[in-house]
C-alpha cells in the first residue's frame, strides 16, 4: 500500500484553501479480507442522522491528513491504522454548522480487532450490495476505492 506523499497533501490543502473550503474532514475506506467494507451508522438524533458513512471526522488545526487519518480511525472505531494507502478522491458539502466542508479519503489499513464504537450506534462490514446504503458521494469512492483494486 502506498502512502500518499507529502506534495499531494500539500496541494489537496492548497487546493481546498483556494476552492473556499473552510472545514476538512478525512474519511478511511477500511476493507477486510473477504473485500468487505467498514460503515458506521450515524445516531438518529445527529447531523444526517440515520446516514452510513465511512469512519471519517475533522482534521484539527496544525495536524496532517494523515494524522487526522490516524486519530479519528482510533477514536470512532477502536482500530489501529497500519498504513495509509491511496487518495481516493473528495467531495465537498455543508457541515451542521454550515461550513464549507472538503472530505478527502484515503484506504487504510488497520490491525485485526473488534470494533468499538463512541460516536455511532451501529458498525456493518459491508459487501457490494450492501455499500449502496452510503450517500452518492461516498459510493463514487468506493467505486475509485474498487477500481484501484482490481
Amino acid at each position: 500500500m502506498n502512502s500518499p506523499d507529502a506534495a499531494l497533501l500539500d496541494d489537496l490543502a492548497r487546493a481546498a484553501e483556494r476552492d473556499g473550503i473552510t472545514k476538512t474532514v478525512v474519511g478511511a475506506v477500511i476493507a477486510n479480507n473477504g473485500g468487505k467494507v467498514l460503515l458506521l451508522h450515524r445516531q438518529a438524533d445527529d447531523y444526517l442522522g440515520g446516514l452510513w458513512e465511512l469512519p471519517s471526522g475533522g482534521v484539527d488545526d496544525g495536524e496532517t491528513l494523515t494524522e487526522a487519518l490516524h486519530r479519528e480511525v482510533a477514536e470512532e472505531t477502536g482500530l489501529t491504522v497500519t498504513a495509509v494507502g491511496g487518495y481516493l478522491g473528495h467531495f465537498d458539502y455543508r457541515s451542521g454548522s454550515g461550513r464549507a466542508t472538503r472530505q478527502f479519503n484515503f484506504t487504510v489499513s488497520t490491525t485485526d480487532g473488534t470494533v468499538e464504537l463512541t460516536e455511532h450506534d451501529a458498525h456493518l462490514w459491508a459487501d457490494r450490495t450492501q455499500q449502496n446504503q452510503v450517500s452518492g458521494a461516498v459510493r463514487a469512492v468506493l467505486d475509485t476505492w474498487r477500481d484501484q483494486t482490481l
